[in-house]
């Protein structure tokens, strides 16, 4: 049975708490604020606690289970961060202080822009941007603007690969750029005359997402972004998926000259329930100007006796701001964190546990699932989530008798480019164990696909909730609690 809304166990009467008398003299409220007909439940505390326990009880979550959900992938977050982050000099720490009342906030800030810079192999680094998605939009606007200080007003093409994250034709829409999608070839990469055939002045640039979210890293990448900047343009990299690079690639000396980086997931700060997420941009030397302002950097040199004073600089042709005061503080925290407890052999053994355990349910499931773009994976892999022999079974179906076995399911139907594709990563954070689980559990998805289908059909059956109508939801919203039906 479905937990009961709050307004439905609500008892007139009931008091969950009670308020001290003021010791100020009372005041009038504004009598266009007073609502006499709100009507709010009434409830014990005991009510409340119960109900919101029991409703987390239900929930999945990355510290009860397994996320294979591909391309922006929960892994687990360090409980060694959350402690950092509420440190009290960092938890209590207002962003309109004095920048000399919080020196070791700044160098926290400072020194993760230069680690940033030294694992992407770039210049300068903003920490403004609020998400991935946002340091996609910042990127795009700095490659604007430096076409505009060159007079190079034509250039209003952005090229995007339809092996790309789905928010970079957003991101160029959203910066009144022209989108023109590229081809993939035979074995993933981008298609070479598919990309010549859009080299000319219109060109401002390409994003691209390497590796991408077939999960392969582009044979032609070097040749993609030599062809990119002989044509005048710049090359932009979605950094989503650096997890599979970190110590062994850095994107700036591929010549990439501006990317972003997932604080959420190759870095381990909490991601999903809306945030706060965390976007870094880092630029190559061109391109450091225009960076947004205010950047953290030392404005006075230090001595053997005095630390140096780290303060808020502006770029010379900077972008403006592009986020509310600093960025999102606690994520850097949480990230500086992981950072330095891993030092450079740590972040090397990420990348390189990410790509073995991708890899590994890879061999696991080849033979068992068709795997359309077969070979060496990095971080994540793409299968199909059907067979010629049982038409009527969909990814969609196997994602949900997924949840019986236990297991979140992948990301369903992306890229668009594999039909009915199943996006998993496993990151580098889970055991072999948990990974022969999951990989035993899909093998015997597919056996009953074909001798009972009517599981995979009418599935789930074990879950608090019961198989939804996903199109008939979104269509028909229910934002709020229906006081009016329940009573």
């Amino acid at each position: 049975m479905a937990e009961p809304l709050l307004c439905e166990i609500s008892v007139p009467g009931r008091v969950g708490m009670r308020f001290p008398e003021p010791d100020v003299p009372k005041a009038a409220l504004p009598a266009d604020f007073v609502r006499q007909d709100l009507p709010l439940p009434e409830l014990y505390e005991t009510d409340v606690v119960r109900h919101f326990t029991r409703l987390s009880q239900m929930n999945y979550s990355i510290d009860t289970g397994f996320y294979p959900l591909g391309s922006c992938t929960m892994k687990y977050n360090p409980k060694i961060n959350e402690e950092t982050a509420r440190l009290p000099g960092f938890a209590h720490a207002h962003p309109l202080q004095p920048p000399e009342t919080i020196q070791g906030c700044l160098a926290l800030m400072y020194q993760l822009q230069e680690w940033l810079k030294e694992i992407g192999g770039f210049a300068g680094v903003t920490l403004q941007p609020a998400a991935g998605a946002h340091g996609e939009l910042t990127g795009v606007l700095i490659i604007r603007a430096y076409h505009k200080s060159r007079n190079d007003h034509q250039r209003v093409k952005i090229l995007i690969p339809d092996s790309a994250h789905g928010t970079n034709p957003a991101t160029s829409a959203m910066s009144r750029m022209q989108v023109v999608e590229l081809k993939s070839d035979v074995r993933g990469n981008i298609d070479l005359d598919s990309l010549r055939a859009e080299l000319d002045d219109t060109l401002a640039g390409i994003m691209l997402t390497n590796p991408n979210t077939l999960g392969l890293f582009d044979e032609n990448v070097e040749e993609v972004i030599r062809l990119v900047h002989q044509a005048g343009g710049l090359v932009y990299g979605d950094g989503a998926n650096m997890n599979a690079l970190l110590g062994i690639v850095k994107p700036g000396d591929l010549g990439f000259d501006v990317l972003h980086y997932n604080l959420h997931k190759t870095f381990s700060t909490p991601h999903g329930g809306g945030g706060p997420g965390s976007g870094p941009v880092g630029v190559a030397a061109h391109l450091v100007d225009f960076l947004p302002a205010p950047i953290v950097d030392v404005v006075e040199d230090g001595d053997e006796d005095n630390p140096p004073l780290f303060g808020f600089v502006t770029p010379a042709r900077s972008i403006g701001r592009v986020k509310a005061f600093h960025g999102h503080f606690g994520m850097m925290v949480r990230a500086y964190t992981y950072i330095r407890m891993h030092g450079p052999e740590g972040l090397r053994m990420i990348a390189e546990n990410a790509v073995l355990n991708a890899n590994y349910l890879l061999s696991r499931l080849r033979g068992t699932y068709t795997i359309p773009y077969d070979r060496v994976c990095m971080h994540e892999f793409v299968a199909e989530g059907r067979w010629p022999d049982v038409p009527d079974i969909h990814a969609l179906d196997i994602a949900k008798r997924l949840m019986d076995y236990g297991f979140h399911p992948p990301t369903n139907y992306f890229p668009l480019i594999v039909h009915e594709a199943l996006m998993i990563e496993p990151t580098e954070t889970e055991s072999k164990q948990t990974l022969d689980a999951f990989a035993e559990a899909l093998m015997k998805i597919a056996e009953e696909a074909r001798n009972q289908p009517e599981l995979l059909k009418e599935a789930p059956h074990r879950t608090p909730v019961g198989r939804l109508d996903e199109v008939k939801a979104a269509k028909e919203l229910v934002l709020c609690c229906a006081v009016d039906a329940v009573q």
